[in-house]
């Protein structure tokens, strides 16, 4: 492939821009020195951490699932990437051998009162499946600007349907019905087995020791310039005929203000607004603080290039609303093995064999994730590892009289033992343990009720050598809050600008799956899903 004489500049180190860098060079023709990536931070990744020490503790703001049959695009990407400079492995290829190793099959997705109940039975009545039905069906701009709670009942929302699918999927009744839509729609062939999570994979390690890590290296190993600890403070638009074209970059690094001149062939990807903006941490004698700053770097950067471009999108809808948008994890790290014990022989799962468990009575709605051990490269055989999440971190605990928000992490960790019947194991379990909580303002931001235009294309009308990428960018049928929406931006936005004659993967309609409505039917789980399957398979 014949080298192309131009340069490219990524805006953020996230997962969209490492994947952009590698398209670039893959499928673009790009010699890696001749691309820039600006991260704020000294780490690349973005919101796919994790990281720590045995004395210190790890972190991890938060874990990313796979399925089966959806990240078409994301295995693509993995199949790309070595998992060594020593290895000829692929991401992709470690990925299948682990998932046949460590299978999920959850046998504790629900809790209530300190018991496994049976969440095989949704328990939706017909008057919210009809609801379903209609949502389904009707185009996304009648759900325009409308929460979920807006079309279904009370009742709904204390269903084992809503349970499992609002903590696997990080939903809550005032989110977008047009997100809840694409959702229900995208992953049709997790509904018959959204109890066990049989469909979910994982990445052998934490994401950023199995997917930034190692394809930051391999963008390294191919000359991309990384510029840590650079602060891009805005982008200067000309025009170019009738598009819209980047002329200047203006950064600030080593607390000296830097730019860079565009040249016409130049691109520019901007990774615009990110998840875990403001992310604050506490430990296990401190509550963490809530940033209500106003988010900055891309989301900045975003607010300020969309004043007078209203093709760019509507930043202030998502990042507006942090008590909407907000919610908590902790991260755990045991030196002793009494918790993980006791968590496998009340779960009957191996670490890493449970998904997720929901105890739906407590009041910040806990779900708790045992991950393989070890979930580090750096982990030592002694130590284990655990991570959880409280959807409402503003409401009072059962056991301990205080809003998530404002415990330490032994408080959430007494929290989380008393309503697992764990009490008395309870002096054992805090001596040799961290617990660190994290607040995220912004972790479902990209999930407040919307419409169309809220969210601007990858590559705007009238833009010539611009593209935006990652979770707050529009691909229509695709879901946000997912690896995949990052990976499928970016290959959008590297294939449009270069107009590579290149098919991206096809979503998955998993509707048109005659094997995924068959299960549905079979477990009587379906809302009438059926109905909306055409007599044939669409394509």
């Amino acid at each position: 492939m014949q080298k192309r004489n131009q340069k490219a500049y990524l805006v953020g180190a996230g997962i969209a821009s490492l994947a952009s860098a590698v398209y670039l060079i893959e499928d673009g023709g790009f010699d890696g020195k001749n691309i820039y990536i600006f991260e704020a931070s000294n780490i690349t990744g973005g919101s796919l951490d994790g990281a720590g020490t045995p004395e210190e503790g790890y972190i991890a703001r938060g874990g990313r699932m796979f399925s089966k049959e959806v990240y078409n695009c994301t295995y693509d990407l993995f199949s790309k990437i070595p998992i060594s400079e020593a290895s000829s492995k692929t991401l992709l290829d470690d990925f299948i051998d682990f998932n046949k190793e460590i299978k999920t099959n959850a046998k504790a997705r629900l809790v209530q009162k300190g018991k496994i109940i049976d969440s095989s039975a949704f328990g939706v009545s017909i008057n919210d499946s009809a609801e379903m039905i209609k949502i389904l069906s009707l185009p996304e701009s009648y759900l325009k600007d409308t929460k979920i709670s807006d079309h279904f009942s009370p009742e709904f929302f204390k269903t084992n349907f809503w349970f499992m699918w609002c903590t696997t999927f990080a939903f809550q009744p005032w989110s977008s019905a047009i997100e809840f839509k694409r959702y229900v729609l995208r992953f049709v062939q997790e509904l018959s087995r959204v109890n066990t999570m049989t469909g979910i994979l994982h990445t052998r390690y934490s994401q950023r020791d199995s997917v930034s890590i190692p394809i930051t290296n391999w963008l390294k190993k191919n000359g991309v310039n990384f510029l840590m600890e650079s602060r891009v403070s805005s982008l200067e638009f000309g025009e170019n005929g009738k598009k819209e074209q980047v002329e200047k970059i203006v950064y600030l690094q080593d607390k000296k203000q830097k730019e860079f001149i565009l040249k016409k062939n130049d691109l520019v990807f901007l990774t615009n607004g990110s998840m875990t903006t403001n992310s604050t941490f506490g430990s296990i004698k401190s509550s963490p603080a809530i940033n209500r700053n106003n988010p900055q770097d891309s989301w900045k950067i975003w607010n300020d290039i969309s004043k007078k471009r209203p093709h760019f999108g509507n930043p202030s809808i998502f990042a507006s609303q942090i008590d909407n948008s907000k919610w908590e994890s902790f991260s755990v790290t045991f030196r002793d093995k009494t918790f993980i014990k006791l968590m496998e022989g009340f779960s009957k799962n191996k670490p890493g064999t449970g998904g997720l468990t929901t105890i739906i009575d407590s009041n910040w709605l806990l779900t708790l994730v045992t991950p393989p051990q070890p979930h580090f490269l750096n982990q030592p055989n002694n130590i284990n590892v655990f991570w959880g999440y409280g959807l409402y971190p503003d409401k009072e605990g059962n056991y301990v009289h205080k809003k998530m928000s404002e415990c330490n992490g032994e408080e959430i960790m007494i929290e989380v033992c008393s309503h697992l019947g764990f009490a008395k194991y309870l002096p054992k379990i805090l001596k040799s343990l961290d617990c660190i909580p994290c607040m995220m303002p912004y972790i479902t931001s990209q999930f407040m009720p919307r419409k169309i235009g809220d969210r601007p294309k990858v590559i705007p009308a009238g833009t010539k050598n611009f593209a935006f990428i990652g979770q707050f960018c529009e691909i229509p049928d695709e879901v946000v809050f997912t690896v995949e929406q990052s990976v499928r931006s970016a290959m959008i936005a590297v294939y449009g600008l270069l107009k590579i004659k290149k098919d991206i993967p096809p979503i998955y309609h998993g509707q048109y799956d005659p094997k995924a409505i068959k299960e549905l039917l079979v477990t009587g789980l379906n809302f009438g899903l059926h109905t909306l399957m055409p007599k044939h398979k669409k394509g």
